[in-house]
């Protein structure tokens, strides 16, 4: 049986989900998953080329199966991608497997740390401003409604953000 003694990271691209979750996982002493480094190695290439050959639509079917096979692991830390929120089911299994904290940040912070990145296919051909706005419009309400935690990374250190986390973590009396 899953218990809630996972936690999951949510929230927009360049919120800091995989560099928190690394030293978050450290600090629990839990493995650390990404899942979108899990959907590379297990399909051998890039997300760009999968969002390239097979759309947003082909990709958020992948995440769904990582997902889903990430979350009944124990004693993990699971960075997940910014869109993974969308899809109902991921909700559902987040919530119901694990500690959710989604990592909250602003435009502003997302550009300064997205803006030297090639590999995020959403943002390519197009206004990343404009894109980033029109994505967090979309999921920011999607964000919070499964979060358990919910912590600001604008400006911040990873550490700080991963202390917070674990102290917001005892103070719950979760894992």
């Amino acid at each position: 049986m899953v218990s809630k003694h996972n936690i999951f990271l949510i929230g927009p691209m360049g919120s800091g989900k995989t560099a928190v979750g690394r030293h978050l996982a450290r600090m629990l002493h839990f493995t650390f998953h990404d899942s979108d480094s899990d959907i590379e190695a297990k399909t051998g290439v890039d997300i760009a080329f999968i969002f390239d050959k097979e759309g947003e639509a082909g990709f958020r079917v992948r995440e769904r199966e990582s997902i889903g096979r990430l979350t009944r692991l124990e004693s993990i830390v699971l960075a997940t991608g910014g869109g993974a929120v969308i899809e109902e089911d991921n909700r559902r299994v987040l919530a119901e497997r694990g500690v959710v904290v989604y990592l909250a940040t602003s435009i502003d912070q997302q550009l300064e740390r997205t803006r030297h990145g090639r590999h995020r296919p959403l943002l390519n051909d197009t206004d990343p401003e404009q894109k980033l706005h029109d994505l967090m419009l979309r999921r920011a309400a999607l964000y919070s409604v499964i979060a358990d935690i919910t912590v600001s990374t604008d400006g911040r250190r990873v550490q700080l953000v991963a202390e917070e986390i674990h102290h917001k973590l005892r103070q719950a009396q979760l894992p």
